[in-house]
């Protein structure tokens, strides 16, 4: 077991998650791939990547504005230029943002524009009026910038743009080209301090799944499960609840990718997707369960989920590719799709780090045509899906694992052996009811009490 846990605080007498030393590794891998590439500078707008880069943070509900933006330029410090108070904020709580001038107390302005935190707004995307010109400013900061750094002519690498601000880059002479790839290649492995991040948001995540199986029952509603998981997450100190997919009963097959109002019955399977972020790392973690019984095909459907799973994870080592693991899982036919699109994320792997989905990508609608080399120090997620055969049922698992330097190992940690039968335990004059049985009790027979190879 190579892979430390610790609770959530900074201590002095452990050495748990170094900040200063994830800021630090985590900004010069981005600009040894800068150095490697052929571009001039990257512009971030996406927030996972502006955190990469500058490690400043104003929330989650700016999530999806693309109101802040972040530059590194070849050979200089990044820039960030942030949404009203944050970029003040950030002068005074940010010290790795300070190029090279140190000041005591607040700063003032003199020092501003030598710092890497400014004033500076996007268009809220179009909500700003045209006429404002938001998206020429932002060109006109940008350029700034290069000139400043004798790189104008250069490629700007972009991650994610409105198409205003793509515009007015280029009318300001600026050639502007795809900046994700960079990005994505940076955050392809994982720092000592990363890792440790991403196991601690999992660590909430097997408590949040404690909780549900306790929890879960006949007369439930999905959406109070989603409740229930977001509570756990946010008491334990969840920076961000990204998702809770909460999928039961005739709901599973096909799988929707989204929760409902629907009421739990007794003999249901649900499945539970979770996606979280603490200090900004993700989880993606799926585990199934039965309510109170689990019928004969909804058992098998589980354990051929389970094969897959174990299959793939059995598979995963430094120099093994995407292509090897997908390789042992069935092709989209074999479960009831036309092709591999439509059966896409089903069979499926991920990176996951500051944002799901990263690099390496496992799936067989594009891995054998470009496989992905697996390295130590990448974090992914390896999912399986089965549907049962009685036509709405399914099983649904994963598992986040860390490359080593002779495998891997998993850091979700609540059980997926086998299928858990959660709720109320019954007896009858007999002794426990049976947890294996077709969901409608009245079928005393050798077929629906599961017993048929016994008669």
């Amino acid at each position: 077991m190579g892979i430390r846990t610790f609770g959530p605080n900074t201590v002095d007498w452990e050495e748990r998650v170094n900040m200063d030393r994830l800021r630090t590794q985590r900004l010069a891998r981005l600009k040894a791939e800068l150095e490697r590439s052929e571009l001039g500078a990257v512009l971030c707008f996406d927030f996972a990547n502006i955190r990469y880069m500058t490690s400043t943070h104003i929330g989650t509900w700016a999530i999806d504005k693309m109101i802040r933006f972040a530059l590194l330029a070849r050979g200089a410090e990044p820039i960030i230029w942030d949404f009203g108070s944050a970029a003040k904020h950030h002068l005074l709580y940010n010290p790795w943002l300070d190029h090279g001038h140190a000041h005591a107390g607040a700063p003032d302005a003199s020092c501003h524009q030598t710092h890497g935190s400014r004033a500076g707004l996007s268009t809220l995307r179009g909500a700003i009026p045209p006429g404002a010109a938001m998206a020429a400013d932002v060109a006109s900061k940008v350029r700034e910038v290069l000139a400043e750094h004798d790189l104008l002519g250069e490629p700007l690498g972009v991650d994610v743009v409105e198409m205003p601000v793509l515009a007015a880059l280029q009318d300001a002479g600026i050639t502007v080209v795809d900046g994700q790839q960079l990005f994505l290649e940076a955050r392809r492995l994982k720092t000592t301090d990363e890792i440790t991040l991403l196991t601690h948001a999992c660590s909430m995540v097997d408590a949040a799944y404690e909780e549900l199986y306790r929890f879960l029952r006949p007369g439930v509603r999905e959406n109070e499960c989603v409740g229930l998981v977001n509570k756990v997450l946010l008491d334990l100190g969840s920076e961000y609840v990204e998702g809770v997919n909460a999928i039961s009963g005739e709901r599973c097959a096909p799988h929707p990718h989204v929760y409902s109002d629907r009421i739990i019955r007794p003999g249901d399977p649900a499945f539970f997707d979770i996606l979280h972020s603490f200090n900004g790392y993700r989880t993606c973690y799926y585990r199934t369960f039965q309510v109170g019984s689990a019928s004969p095909a909804q058992r098998d459907a589980y354990k051929i989920c389970r094969e897959y799973i174990d299959r793939a994870i059995a598979l995963v080592r430094p120099g093994a590719t995407t292509a090897d693991i997908c390789e042992v899982w069935p092709a989209a036919e074999e479960f009831g799709f036309e092709n591999e699109m439509a059966a896409f994320a089903l069979q499926y792997g991920h990176g996951v780090g500051l944002s799901i989905w990263e690099r390496p990508i496992f799936s067989r609608l594009v891995s054998f045509d470009h496989p992905e080399v697996l390295e130590e120090g990448m974090v992914f997620a390896l999912e399986t899906y089965w549907p049962a055969s009685d036509g709405w049922s399914a099983a649904r698992i994963e598992e986040e694992v860390v490359v080593t330097a002779d495998g891997c190992e998993v850091i979700t940690r609540f059980p997926a052996e086998d299928l858990l039968v959660c709720g109320t335990r019954y007896f009858t004059f007999d002794g426990p009811l049976a947890t294996l049985r077709e969901s409608q009790s009245h079928l005393n027979t050798p077929a629906g009490t599961g017993t048929e190879s016994e008669a």
